[in-house]
């Protein structure tokens, strides 16, 4: 089956303008773009056949060819990453087996947290679109209650039923627990990662629905599959010893140069 891993970019976020061209610096104190260090995440991937950006901005389109890598120009009207990953692939024809879409804020995800998730949506034909979960330690989930206390979005949390399926997404974090949690023990808190794997006839019938009531009050995109009825199988990974974080806020920078020079990777 073949993949394609589109990575979504815009320059007007709302709670970080340019957010793609922002310098990383890793162990060597080089910096490298956010977008940049996206691309090199998605090029790890194992069993990918293309990898491409879908932007609407110039200076991201320049700065990523300027690396080497393939853009696909997408319209100013997408109001998220899976319209703009719909309309990519809309634009370069042929559609995969698999489109997966690696947001450009989650330099840190490792390879097979993608290589997993592909390998879920293959043996799963019931779903129609999967994406990665992480279930947090202590110190993670706390990290994320201290964000919101903050008033930041500190991360996405996912809770699923036991047949995997997804049963809702929040900026807030779910579930709710009374209980005390030490740094490194597992938490009832899942961490959904910003990565998805669609089938491509799911990801174009998206692309025709109106914005959804939940998904326009937690400015979550894929609660518009749920509101549909949809099925988004969550697939939990292993972090094996490595760090995870997505660069949402301007505070963002330092938490992830601080975890990049903690793990070592350039």
């Amino acid at each position: 089956m073949s993949v394609l891993i589109v990575i979504p970019a815009r320059h007007a976020s709302t709670r970080y303008p340019g957010k793609p061209l922002v310098d990383l610096r890793g162990a060597s104190g080089q910096p490298r773009s956010l977008i940049r260090r996206s691309w090199d995440a998605a090029m790890a991937v194992g069993g990918v056949d293309r990898v491409v950006i879908a932007t609407d901005d110039d200076r991201i389109r320049d700065h990523a060819q300027g690396f080497g890598a393939e853009v696909v120009m997408t319209a100013t009207t997408c109001r998220n990453g899976t319209e703009r990953c719909a309309e990519a692939v809309a634009r370069l024809g042929l559609p995969p087996d698999i489109v997966v879409n690696l947001q450009g804020d989650a330099p840190l995800t490792p390879a097979w947290f993608v290589e997993d998730l592909v390998a879920a949506l293959r043996a799963d034909p019931g779903s129609d679109v999967a994406t990665p979960v992480l279930r947090c330690t202590g110190r993670m989930r706390a990290d994320l209650i201290a964000d919101r206390h903050a008033g930041r979005v500190g991360g996405t949390t996912a809770v699923f039923g036991h047949d995997r399926q997804a049963l809702y997404f929040s900026k807030e974090v779910i579930p709710f627990a009374a209980d005390a949690f030490g740094e490194d023990d597992p938490s009832p808190v899942f961490h959904h990662v910003g990565v998805y794997a669609y089938r491509p006839a799911a990801l174009a019938e998206y692309a025709s629905w109106p914005e959804g009531r939940l998904e326009r009050l937690e400015g979550l995109e894929q609660l518009r599959f749920l509101e549909r009825g949809r099925r988004i199988r969550c697939v939990e990974v292993e972090s094996h010893g490595r760090q995870f974080w997505e660069l949402n806020n301007p505070e963002d920078v330092s938490r992830l140069e601080a975890m990049m020079r903690a793990m070592n990777l350039d």
